[in-house]
């Protein structure tokens, strides 16, 4: 698959890029998604949510009233989760949400993500470029002139490019990430992808692994 490249300036150039049809073209795979999906989300989680238990809650552990004859359920302790101000039954407590998944399926997704954003015709390649200093401005003219501007994008680059990274990060529906840490959630969260010629050497080195 062939597609255009663009200047800066939203401008189409007389060069072409040929995208991979191992990598752009496969028939995507939804539950490789879903997965993957579900693990990035995951991992992000800090799991550092807590409640109190019994043995946490201050007290007196002094048993309430007698254990027969009240007419009433049994009572040992006002920490019981029954009253107000004890414990919680069954409260959240520290874990750790993270889980892996087999190499193969998270590339299978990968790919999947890819094969739908080229499907839906949101894939722009870009000429590579840079900027003498950090503008955000500058940034917001790049994605303007591309009639990309209040559309959330995903910038991949080739590598670190200092000055693109800095000039994005005040934007909220932009975001810039390097090729070899593309992943299937931010290729799904972006509405379109915005490649440098060479992100698509790039990307598809991280495939032949």
């Amino acid at each position: 698959m062939e597609l255009v490249v663009y200047n800066i300036k939203g401008e189409k150039t007389a060069k072409t890029v040929t995208l991979n049809d191992s990598i752009f073209d496969v028939t995507p795979n939804d539950h490789a998604i879903y997965l993957d999906t579900k693990q990035y989300l995951a991992n992000q989680r800090q799991g550092t949510h807590a409640s109190l238990e019994k043995s946490m809650v201050s007290g007196s552990t002094k048993k309430l009233k007698k254990q027969k004859g009240t007419g009433g359920a049994r009572a040992g302790s006002r920490k019981s989760p029954l009253f107000r101000g004890g414990a919680r039954a069954f409260g959240p407590q520290p874990r750790d949400y993270s889980f892996k998944l087999n190499k193969k399926l998270k590339k299978l997704a990968r790919l999947s993500a890819l094969a739908y954003k080229v499907k839906e015709n949101n894939i722009m390649v870009v000429e590579d470029f840079n900027f003498e200093a950090p503008k955000t401005r500058e940034f917001a003219s790049v994605l303007a002139a591309l009639k990309l501007d209040g559309r959330k994008t995903l910038m991949v680059l080739p590598e670190n490019i200092q000055n693109i990274v800095l000039s994005s990060r005040n934007l909220k529906r932009a975001k810039v990430t390097r090729a070899c840490d593309l992943n299937t959630y931010d290729i799904l969260n972006a509405q379109n992808l915005i490649l440098l010629v060479s992100s698509v050497n790039e990307i598809e080195k991280s495939f032949e692994n």
